[in-house]
């Protein structure tokens, strides 16, 4: 389906039934990459999950991304579905873990968990300068690299794995492309607003768990992100080996990590 938020057509799925939780995934990537997930949550969860705009279905950004804007999203799209009064267990998977923390910490009473999936973790942040010119520029590179082609050739091979035509309808968009690379100049600026949001708005009581990937040894990433949920008072849980689309390497223990963080369902 397709709700308008801000004038912005939004490619929303909702699958299943029983509690909410709404799933939202990293820089540039669309909404079917949490289908593994949604295979085992759908028996006993509503489970949501969108595309940003610009990225998936959804139509192009108007402007770009804010942390304050992205947690409003999440709010926004659960109540043009119809669960705007329900409390959630939110997930965001890399970037989106920035988001699905400040949703936590600016909407408290409507979380009911909280997990990130392989989250991006950024432990010193400061104010960057020339947000404007480093958005147009990325809007400027997108343009070109689509008026060349390069998101057909090759926005499906680096994504990799998955169903070929699905894959080139969304990978090979210049607008996907464009929509991610605005994401990306824009990173260090969310960074920065979830640590200062971090000083002024407490997480809620409701359960949160933070997942690693990473290799079968010791690895830097992987401490970077027990440190988090230290920070955060979260359960932690490394996943090796496996990547960092954690929801298609392991999908059985991140289904499991939702499902632990959030109620149960009646009856």
């Amino acid at each position: 389906m397709f709700v308008r938020i801000d004038g912005v057509a939004h490619h929303v799925d909702v699958t299943g039934q029983g509690p909410v939780c709404v799933l939202s995934a990293g820089l540039g990537l669309a909404w079917f990459e949490w289908d593994p997930v949604v295979e085992l949550l759908a028996p006993a969860r509503t489970v949501v999950r969108f595309d940003r705009p610009g990225l998936g279905r959804s139509g192009p950004a108007r402007e770009a991304p804010t942390l304050a804007g992205e947690a409003e999203r999440v709010a926004r799209v659960l109540a043009a579905v119809g669960l705007g009064e329900r409390a959630v267990t939110v997930v965001g998977h890399s970037l989106a873990g920035f988001h699905a923390e400040a949703f936590a910490r600016r909407y408290p009473e409507r979380v009911a968990g909280l997990v990130l999936v392989d989250s991006s973790v950024e432990e010193r942040t400061r104010a960057l300068p020339a947000r404007g010119a480093r958005v147009a520029g990325a809007r400027a590179c997108g343009a070109v690299l689509g008026a060349a082609g390069v998101p057909r050739a090759v926005g499906p091979l680096l994504r990799g794995g998955g169903v070929p035509r699905r894959l080139r309808a969304v990978y090979g968009v210049s607008r996907v492309w464009r929509a991610g690379l605005v994401e990306y100049v824009t990173y260090g600026d969310v960074a920065h607003e979830l640590a200062l949001l971090r000083r002024v708005a407490a997480l809620p009581g409701a359960p949160v768990a933070v997942l690693a990937a990473g290799p079968a040894g010791a690895s830097r990433w992987v401490s970077r992100q027990r440190a988090l949920a230290d920070t955060l008072g979260a359960s932690f849980r490394a996943l090796r080996p496996a990547g960092h689309l954690l929801m298609r390497d392991r999908p059985h223990e991140v289904a499991e990590a939702i499902l632990t963080a959030g109620p149960r369902p009646s009856g």
